[in-house]
């Protein structure tokens, strides 16, 4: 797989650059008129945005000299850190490439600035040491938006990175952004990614030397050698289910599997979590004050344990949200619909095709003569939710793809603003959900303001308006209670 950023492209570029923005809507060009393919092509080169976009990566020179500074000094703490725990090595890209998990290095003084920061490290179920960061407000703090003084304790969320060697440090801009806004957030990496230890850890009876890699899928249905390779479902719902035990541990609540010396016994932030009961949670059984988040494969483990973890009373699932009947390479099949869910869903993939190779999923495309089908995004699990009756949001940001969640330096392609517009959608969802605040009314404006690091210690506001900034191909669409819209800009639905 070859990725590359589209810093030149033909001359249908140059006549796409100059043409205004088409207008979010069933009537718009067909694919017969060359006017289609320009906005095709305009869609394609935002689709870099992050990299070559106003105020992105390569246009904020504060941004190249922030990165020269936290690789190596991340590289560095990770080295240590590996050094520390030698019967423990996390073999992964993460570990042994240079700025794969340093994230937005603009925001490497958030921390003792704008919120609190702890790392910390926990067993899963098969002895794995799993690495990870906690985040919460500062002592004392007012929410940046408002001005209002943050009250503890807050509401608790826990993040579920992707596959492919996604790592925790990709997701810190979101993890930040809650924290600062009155949340506890758990992130962490998954056994064999990011600086997790890639083997399980269980003792003498198994081989190599941790593991038999030709037993039989476990009751997790995960392979002989539990968590190897990464890329296997039942290793990110295991993650997510052993991430909220460690999230929800105490003094008087150890996580289980500790002992090792080298793991934690329980959340340090464990004080500032709301452990009171909702009365008001918007799911019958569902008494806690716990949302769960996931990218990717991540997106399908956090779609699979909503609907059996009573912990969790809320939702977010970062392309994409899989269904009671969704099918694809990282979906799953067979979830139940239980908490309120909230599914930003992309264009594209991992690379960014044309519009005749729209069909099928983003992930994988197909031929698709006639164009892009309106509904390819709602039916891969916004459809279940909504035929549950169980309140759901589908977010198509414009021009997206499969890495806007992920922050990664100047190589990957990914729309200027779908992660701001992803953490507005993402804070709304959780007060609606978690704190009970704002109602449907917050979650369908249309005009926002988001807080971006701009250097040198500056966070400077960003005015988005939603209809420019959602898809002209595939709708978004809301299921809230009695209210519903099936195709929020009409793009024909």
């Amino acid at each position: 797989m070859r990725l590359r950023p589209a810093l030149c492209l033909s001359a249908l570029l140059t006549a796409a650059l100059i043409a205004p923005h088409a207008p979010a809507s069933a009537d718009g060009p067909a694919p017969s008129d060359p006017a289609y393919t320009i906005r095709d092509t305009r869609n394609i080169a935002d689709a870099y945005g992050r990299i070559t976009g106003t105020g992105g990566q390569l246009q904020n020179p504060a941004y190249l000299t922030a990165l020269s500074t936290e690789v190596p000094a991340t590289s560095l703490a990770q080295l240590l850190t590996q050094v520390a725990s030698p019967t423990r090595p996390a073999l992964t890209a993460g570990q042994f490439f240079p700025g794969w998990n340093v994230g937005n290095p603009l925001r490497a003084d958030w921390k003792g600035t704008r919120g609190r920061m702890r790392s910390v490290a926990f067993t899963n179920r098969y002895g794995a040491l799993l690495r990870g960061h906690v985040y919460a407000p500062l002592k004392g703090a007012e929410d940046p938006y408002t001005g209002k003084p943050l009250r503890g304790p807050f509401p608790g969320v826990v993040l579920t990175e992707g596959s492919i060697q996604g790592s925790e440090g990709m997701y810190e801009w979101l993890a930040q952004d809650l924290a600062e806004r009155g949340y506890v957030v758990l992130t962490y990496d998954v056994q064999g990614q990011g600086t997790s230890e890639t083997l399980p850890h269980e003792g003498p009876v198994n081989a190599l030397p941790f593991c038999n890699p030709f037993a039989e899928p476990n009751e997790d249905e995960m392979l002989g050698c539990p968590g190897v390779p990464s890329q296997q479902l039942g290793n990110f719902v295991v993650g997510t289910k052993d991430a909220l035990g460690f999230f929800t541990s105490t003094p008087k609540r150890h996580h289980r599997g500790v002992g090792t010396g080298e793991s934690d016994a329980f959340n340090p932030y464990w004080r500032l979590f709301d452990r009171s009961r909702d009365r008001r949670t918007a799911t019958p059984g569902r008494t806690k004050r716990i949302a769960i988040i996931g990218h990717s494969l991540g997106a399908a483990a956090v779609s699979k344990v909503q609907g059996t973890d009573k912990r969790v009373a809320a939702v977010v699932a970062l392309d994409k949200l899989a269904g009671a009947a969704s099918t694809g390479p990282i979906e799953g099949t067979g979830n139940k619909p239980v908490v309120p869910a909230l599914a930003v869903q992309s264009e594209y993939g991992f690379t960014v095709s044309p519009w005749y190779l729209s069909g099928g999923s983003s992930l994988v495309p197909e031929p698709s003569p006639d164009g892009p089908d309106p509904m390819r995004e709602r039916a891969s699990g916004f459809e279940s939710w909504r035929a549950a009756g169980v309140d759901s949001l589908l977010v198509v940001p414009r021009a997206s793809t499969h890495l806007e969640y992920t922050d990664i330096p100047l190589v990957l392609p990914a729309s200027r603003y779908g992660q701001d517009l992803t953490s507005i959608y993402v804070q709304r969802w959780l007060d609606r959900y978690l704190k009970h605040r704002g109602g449907s009314k917050r979650l369908l404006a249309k005009r926002f303001r988001y807080l971006e690091p701009t250097g040198g210690g500056q966070w400077s506001p960003v005015r988005l308006r939603r209809d420019p900034l959602l898809s002209f191909y595939y709708c978004s669409a809301y299921s809230l209670g009695k209210r519903s819209d099936l195709d929020i800009t009409g793009v024909g639905c």
